[in-house]
C-alpha cells in the first residue's frame, strides 16, 4: 500500500515509519529539516521536504506521492511546550490540516489516520469513552490546546469520500520523547501510539479511538477491540 505521512521524523513518526516499511508499504514521509530527509531516505522511505502551511506544495507533494492512505502525524512543539509553542500547534492542527486534507482529496487517497489527544474529556464518569464529550470550549476560551483539536477532528471525521479515523493519544512517553516514564494523566507509550496509526492503516471503521495504557482515567476498549491494538512497547502491527 502506498502511504503519505505527514510529520514522518518527529517522535511517532520515527517508530511508525520503519513499521510501515517492514509491514511492506512504499512510503513517502515529510520534514522541514533537510537532517530528517537524510533519516528517512535511510530507513527507506520517500523524504519530502514541505511546509504544511504552503498548501500549493503540499498538494502537489501528495498528489506526486499517490497515496491510497495519509497519516497526519503533524506537531509544532519542537521549542517546548510554553503556552505561545502549543498555540502556535493548535494553529498546525487547524490551518495545516486543512491544507492535508485538501491535499488528501486532491490525491484521491480515500483514508485519513490522525493524531489526537485524549487528555481533554470534560468532567463526568470514568473511564471516558470516546462518546464523551471534550471540554466546552466555550467555558475555557483561551485553552491553548482545544481550539486545534476540535477543528482537526471535524475536519477529519467529516471530510465527504475520506475515511477519517482520529487516534487520541494519550501523554506520550519513551524514546523521543521528554519523558522516559509514563506521568500524570492518560498516557502512552510512543512505540505503542506508533503500532496503532500502523493498524489504523487497513483496519477500524471511521471515527475515534482513545489510544492510552490501561488503567487510567480514559477507557482504550474500542482500539483493543476494532484495531486489535495493545499499549505494547513491540511493533506487532
Amino acid at each position: 500500500m502506498r502511504i503519505f505521512v505527514a510529520g514522518a521524523a518527529g517522535a511517532i513518526g520515527r517508530q511508525l515509519v520503519p513499521m510501515l516499511i517492514e509491514a511492506g508499504h512504499i512510503v513517502s514521509g515529510t520534514t522541514r529539516s533537510a537532517e530528517r530527509a537524510a533519516w528517512l531516505r535511510g530507513v527507506g522511505a520517500h523524504a519530502v521536504v514541505v511546509d504544511v502551511f504552503d498548501a500549493d506544495a503540499l498538494r502537489v507533494a501528495v498528489v506526486e506521492a499517490r497515496p491510497q492512505v495519509v497519516i497526519h502525524q503533524l506537531t509544532d512543539l519542537a521549542a517546548g511546550f510554553g503556552p505561545e509553542q502549543l498555540r502556535a500547534n493548535a494553529r498546525l492542527r487547524q490551518v495545516g490540516t486543512r491544507n492535508l486534507m485538501e491535499a488528501t482529496v486532491a490525491a484521491g487517497a480515500s483514508r485519513m489516520v490522525a493524531q489526537s489527544g485524549a487528555w481533554l474529556y470534560a468532567l463526568g464518569p470514568e473511564p471516558h469513552g470516546e462518546r464523551d464529550p471534550l471540554l466546552d470550549p466555550t467555558a475555557v476560551p483561551d485553552h491553548p490546546v482545544l481550539p486545534g483539536i476540535i477543528e482537526l477532528e471535524r475536519i477529519v471525521t467529516s471530510t465527504p469520500g475520506v475515511d477519517g479515523l482520529v487516534l487520541r493519544y494519550g501523554f506520550l512517553y519513551g524514546p523521543g520523547t521528554d519523558d522516559a516514564n509514563p506521568g500524570d494523566g492518560p498516557t502512552v507509550h510512543v512505540v505503542a501510539a506508533a503500532n496503532a496509526a500502523a493498524r489504523a492503516v487497513d483496519r477500524g471503521v471511521p471515527g475515534i479511538y482513545n489510544v492510552v495504557d490501561d488503567g487510567g482515567s480514559v477507557s482504550n476498549a474500542r482500539a483493543r477491540e476494532e484495531l486489535g491494538w495493545q499499549p505494547t512497547y513491540e511493533s506487532d502491527c
